[in-house]
């Protein structure tokens, strides 16, 4: 059983608690984001990995440079399916643990790298890490909460997220006068300290209550759930329907349908099309990392060199822009419920695009400027990056992870978010690949390319993703019954079950009997919300 220090925490607490750890464990891959953009470009990591330079000090091998950054999201790519393999036959805090093992150990190689060789393999390692831990944590701590505060850890994950960009970039600012090596080795090694505290911490939290239960130790999820609920009785009503509940759903997680290829291809679910919902989740992350975000996060001192800046300027900049996205992201819970899913991203589109149209206008007229002229188009360039990322953090980044959730039955979500994860290390890996060579070649073009991406994203969102805001479980699986990609099909037909079967519930409860061949008398569906062993109640997201 090991130290169980989580049972001395009053039940209040422990959540507060669980939601920090999950920050320290997911600042890594802020951090991990905001780092590079800035090491790339120091030259003593530029001679230990033989990237070349210019009489203008600039890298010349940028296919080099952008391969040794995408690395790592290679290796997340494996990591987030491999992670939620181990963390379903091992354990949340095993798989977790494993996972911050190839995160320290892939920041200590790379810190002490000697050839770029050496340094991609760590980077692969340390991707296989956080592929683990992306792919394990929120699940894990979504487990652990209750529905009507999911939206507000999913806030916090992103806070986090971003916290690690900011360290990441002030870090670099900060160490920018020291020794050459120790300008790059410093800020690589540093990154292994959230790891190392998730490393020695994990074991002293709670266990989810579902992977307890689908192993037979219902007695200890049972004490669990009772903690994190306010510290309830054991046999309080509210609590043992929880339980039975969950029970439902890891039940209902055997199914052929549920298992991982099947889901991929679609195969056994019918109407339910797994599948599409699979690769909705997969393509709204590439959609998000092709809006242009890496471009200003990662490379935002780039970026501000292009529009004029000076190298001191152009980092504390850096640092200062990817800080305000913190509160942008904050920002987002005043309008992710109230504006719903893809009115928010429809919002995001439009100002990102017009934010990156000018920010190339602006560019380009200060460089072709002499004197304050050419100052002051600099200063707006530098505005359009502040508007794209408050724009980005309160509409667009909460919106299109949460989404990849909510789409999915209770009983395969954590399986399911592994595609989305495996669209975020795709979608990232090569984006931040062609980012440096784009800006290498193109310069303030790219931002044109970028503008338009968002364009190109609008009508993709509003004709295939349904709005699944303040929607039940059960609302949630009727969206997708058509055979059509496109929304409007799909809602004539959630109308028209709803309508025949006299109800949200009997209308889901048919819907599986239709998947699972079951030829069920309609008498015996009244007053049902859920079909039996599906895990399907009537429940608030």
């Amino acid at each position: 059983m090991g130290l169980q220090i989580w049972r001395a925490v009053p039940g209040s607490w422990l959540l507060v608690l669980l939601n920090l750890f999950t920050s320290v464990a997911l600042i890594f891959e802020g951090y991990n984001q905001g780092v590079m953009g800035s090491v790339s470009n120091t030259p003593g990591f530029i001679r230990m990995a033989g990237l070349g330079v210019n009489a203008k000090g600039a890298v010349t091998d940028t296919t080099k440079q952008g391969g040794l950054v995408a690395a790592y999201y290679f290796g997340a790519m494996f990591g987030c399916f491999i992670g939620g393999k181990m963390g379903d036959k091992l354990g949340r805090k095993k798989g977790v643990w494993i996972g911050a093992c190839f995160c320290i150990l892939g920041a200590a190689l790379m810190c002490g790298s000697v050839n770029s060789n050496m340094f991609l393999i760590a980077r692969i390692i340390a991707g296989i890490g956080i592929g683990f831990n992306n792919a394990i944590v929120p699940p894990w701590v979504s487990e652990l909460s209750q529905a009507h505060n999911r939206g507000a850890a999913f806030s916090l994950v992103f806070t986090a997220n971003f916290a690690g960009i900011i360290l990441a970039y002030w870090l670099n600012f900060g160490v920018r006068n020291s020794g050459e090596t120790f300008k790059w080795r410093f800020p690589l090694g540093f990154m292994a300290i959230p790891m190392v505290i998730v490393f020695f911490t994990v074991f002293l939290l709670p266990e989810s209550p579902r992977w307890l239960v689908s192993n037979g130790r219902r007695d200890e999820a049972v004490e669990i759930l009772a903690k994190v609920r306010g510290d309830v009785s054991h046999d309080d009503p509210t609590l043992l329907a929880e339980v039975e509940q969950l029970e439902a759903v890891v039940a209902s997680a055997s199914h052929p349908r549920n298992h991982l290829w099947n889901i991929a291809t679609g195969r056994h679910s019918g109407a339910l099309h797994l599948g599409r919902r699979a690769w909705m989740g997969f393509a709204l992350q590439l959609i998000q990392q092709w809006t242009g975000i890496l471009a200003v996060a990662t490379w935002a001192g780039t970026l501000f060199a292009l529009a004029g800046f000076d190298s001191y300027k152009s980092a504390w900049l850096a640092g200062l822009v990817n800080t305000f996205g913190v509160f942008g992201t904050a920002a987002a819970a005043l309008v992710i419920d109230r504006m719903g899913r893809i009115k928010s991203l429809m919002v995001s589109f439009i100002t990102q695009g017009i934010a990156l149209f000018l920010l190339a206008a602006f560019i380009r007229t200060s460089q072709i400027s002499t004197g304050e002229k050419s100052t002051n188009f600099g200063i707006a360039a530098a505005a359009m990056v502040f508007v794209f990322l408050w724009f980005f953090t309160m509409f667009n980044i909460v919106p299109c992870w949460i989404y990849s959730t909510e789409i999915w039955p209770q009983e395969i979500r954590a399986k399911g978010y592994a595609f989305t994860i495996l669209g975020w290390a795709i979608g990232c890996g090569v984006t931040t690949f062609v980012i440096p060579i784009l800006l290498s070649k193109l310069g303030w073009y790219t931002f044109i390319f970028f503008g338009c991406m968002n364009i190109v994203a609008m009508p993709i969102i509003w004709f295939i993703y349904p709005e699944v805001s303040g929607r039940t479980l059960e609302e949630v699986n009727l969206l997708f019954t058509s055979d059509s990609l496109f929304v409007g099909p799909n809602m004539k037909a959630f109308h028209q079950r709803v309508e025949a079967a006299g109800g949200i519930a009997p209308a889901e409860r048919r819907l599986f009997d239709e998947v699972d061949g079951i030829d069920r008398d309609p008498l015996d569906m009244e007053g049902k919300t859920s079909s039996p062993g599906s895990g399907h109640y009537e429940t608030k997201h």
